[in-house]
Formats: structure tokens, C-alpha cells, sequence
């Protein structure tokens, strides 16, 4: 009987775990898919997003305060390393155009200080009109405006992260072009 099929990739840095079921003989746990973490940046509270394991849902977590940038780049660096972040994804504010403004400039600065502190690779995503379509879903679920001036960012970055998660090719199986039993993230 089959329990778990497991591709090990000798070229990872991180050999996957072994697990008991049971069995008289240790089977190894599946290959998870790397985890990533999503920001809605503001002046004042940074909306975080947290994917799950299998790398398949966004989950919201509490802000982080943006008001002290070396304590927020100490903080998201403590998250990388506790919860095996590989990648951050930055909210990049773009007017209806689709043009880069000031704003963008000081988020295309932190990104890159984000990236010197934690080590991991950081990708800017257009984040326009992610606040009011978190703001939009929590009036529908049901959450007070008190209670949702608390919660939006951290759904704003959850919708910033579910749309990333749901077209990256990773969910989706190998791309044609690429060899059976071989996903891109298991390259060397």
C-alpha cells in the first residue's frame, strides 16, 4: 500500500522531512511548496498575508506598524526565517493609468531594503484597488467598520495573495515545455 509518492530532488538545500504513519518504515512527507508572504504597505500599518504550506491559500494575519522601517524590516526577517518565507510579495501602488508615482518610488526602496535584511526574493505586484475590494468583501461578510479599519489590510494582502497564488504555474502542475517528474522550483 502507498501512503505518500515523494520526488526527492538531491540539489535541495532542504531535504524533505521524514514522517511515521504508522508503518514499519519511515515515509518520507511530501514536497511542499515554498511559502510566501504578501504586504500592503502603509505609513502607518503594514497589511500582512501568509500562504499556507501547500502554498494554496492566503491567509491574513494582524498589521505590523510602518512607522519605524528598521524595527518593520527586523520583524519581517523574524517571520522569514520562523515560518520558512522564501518570497515576499510587495504591493505596488499604480494610478488607473498604470504609472509608478511617488509612492511607488518609497515602496521600490523599501523592497529593496526588504530584501537586503531578509535574504529572500521580493516581487512587486500591482496592488490597485486591493483595499477596496477587501474593504467591499468584509461589509459583506458581516464585519463593523470599527472592527473593519483593523482587518483591511491584512485582507488586502490576502487578496493580493490569493490572485498571485491562483496563477502561478507551480498550482497548476509543469508547464508543458518542462520535463515529467522535474517543477521549476526543484531546478538546481
Amino acid at each position: 500500500m502507498v501512503v505518500a509518492a515523494v520526488r526527492v530532488n538531491p540539489f535541495r538545500a532542504d531535504p524533505p522531512r521524514i514522517r511515521h504513519i504508522g508503518a514499519s518504515e519511515p515515509v518520507l512527507e511530501p514536497s511542499l511548496r515554498m511559502r510566501v508572504a504578501a504586504l500592503d504597505l502603509g505609513k502607518v500599518r503594514v497589511g500582512l498575508a501568509v500562504s499556507d504550506e501547500l502554498g494554496a491559500i492566503a491567509h491574513p494575519r494582524p498589521p505590523l506598524a510602518g512607522g519605524n522601517q528598521k524595527k518593520l524590516l527586523s520583524e519581517l526577517a523574524l517571520l522569514a526565517r520562523g515560518e520558512k518565507i522564501r518570497r515576499f510579495l510587495v504591493g505596488l501602488p499604480l494610478n488607473r493609468q498604470g504609472e509608478e508615482g511617488r509612492e511607488a518610488k518609497r515602496i521600490r526602496k523599501f523592497a529593496q531594503a526588504l530584501a537586503d535584511a531578509t535574504g529572500r526574493e521580493i516581487e512587486l505586484v500591482d496592488e490597485r484597488l486591493t483595499t477596496i475590494e477587501a474593504g467591499r468583501r468584509l461589509r459583506e461578510g458581516g464585519v463593523s467598520a470599527k472592527q473593519g479599519r483593523l482587518r483591511i489590510d491584512g485582507a488586502a494582502a490576502a487578496i493580493l495573495l490569493q490572485a498571485w497564488l491562483d496563477r502561478t504555474p507551480a498550482r497548476k502542475g509543469p508547464p508543458a515545455n518542462q520535463p515529467k517528474g522535474r517543477r521549476p522550483e526543484d531546478a538546481p
